[in-house]
């Protein structure tokens, strides 16, 4: 009677236990929580939606000028690079929002468990599509894979069609891939890997998705704007997204004007690298407003940072 009363108990200890396990999948208030300081936009899961606009301008600021704000602002780890790209232009450039996932080495307990969890709770087949099955147009699958190689790949051929179809983007993974040569065939499809190897995935699994990630020495939060070219990684939070638009933009015109007026021997080089005099800002902001249309920036960015200069 003892020993029925023990297993009775333990079942009764066990169960509450099961049913408040963590999700894979957060609640959109938890998510909300995480990324706090963004006032606009979401999506349904509760992740920043930073507007397309943003990502767009977003392609043309270079990693030196994003990350110069973001140390400026506090946010000291927000690169990463030593990646291998997956398709082998130099312009290559990745830009939209982080959807995220953490793979840990697998254990068949856990594995089974969350596996069963996520069953229960609507996710469908296997765990490696899972964040693929949620992705939305414009967004980024960021996963931490811990490096893992052999054994390690967590997308293939099936599951890159998959990413791309349903985001028209592409990844940033810590892990390896394979059939890397049917994704150098997929155009608009881009990856940023640190490599590919032939073998299926058996060695790790899936625990979360849309929390916090980490990528090397990078911190991803859900809905950080990725910015990736062939020099690394950077994820961006969506609250200081504009303010790297606009800096980067800012810097791009400057270096355009400071190269022409060398050229034409207007400035030496000595005085375009040292604070400019206010005789100088002002002959720049003549210049923005008689080149306004045959710059790469939008004229109506041009126009609003003439409108808030002071020369």
């Amino acid at each position: 009677m003892k020993r029925i009363h023990v297993v009775l108990l333990g079942g009764a200890l066990t169960a509450p236990a099961l049913a408040t396990a963590q999700s894979i999948t957060p609640a959109r208030e938890e998510v909300v929580a995480l990324t706090s300081e963004w006032a606009g936009e979401r999506f349904a899961d509760g992740r920043p939606k930073v507007p397309d606009a943003i990502l767009e301008r977003m392609k043309n600021v270079n990693l030196e000028e994003a990350w110069s704000v973001l140390r400026g602002k506090g946010f000291e780890w927000q690169f990463e690079g030593r990646f291998k790209l997956v398709h082998l232009e130099q312009t290559a450039t990745l830009v939209g929002r982080a959807l995220t996932a953490t793979f840990v080495p697998k254990r068949p307990d856990l594995d089974k468990a969350l596996t069963d969890k996520g069953h229960a709770a609507g996710h469908v087949g296997g765990r490696n599509s899972w964040p693929i099955d949620l992705l939305q147009k414009g967004d980024v699958y960021v996963a931490n894979a811990f490096g893992s190689y052999e054994g390690g790949p967590i997308i293939g051929g099936n599951l890159a069609t998959a990413i791309y179809r349903n985001s028209g983007n592409g990844v940033v993974f810590d892990g390896s891939v394979r059939d890397i040569a049917q994704m150098e065939t997929m155009e608009g499809f881009k990856g940023w890997v640190r490599d590919w190897h032939p073998s299926y995935n058996y060695d790790n699994m899936l625990v979360e998705i849309n929390r916090p990630t980490r990528i090397g020495t990078m911190l991803c939060l859900p809905g950080d704007v990725v910015l990736a070219k062939r020099e690394g990684v950077m994820c961006i939070p969506p609250q200081l997204a504009e303010l790297v638009c606009k800096t980067g933009e800012l810097v791009q015109l400057r270096d355009m004007f400071g190269f022409q007026r060398i050229k034409e021997g207007t400035y030496t080089p000595g005085q375009i690298d040292q604070r400019w005099t206010d005789d100088m800002e002002k002959d720049f902001s003549r210049w923005l407003n008689d080149h306004m249309d045959k710059l790469p920036v939008p004229r109506e960015q041009i126009q609003e940072m003439l409108k808030e200069r002071t020369w």
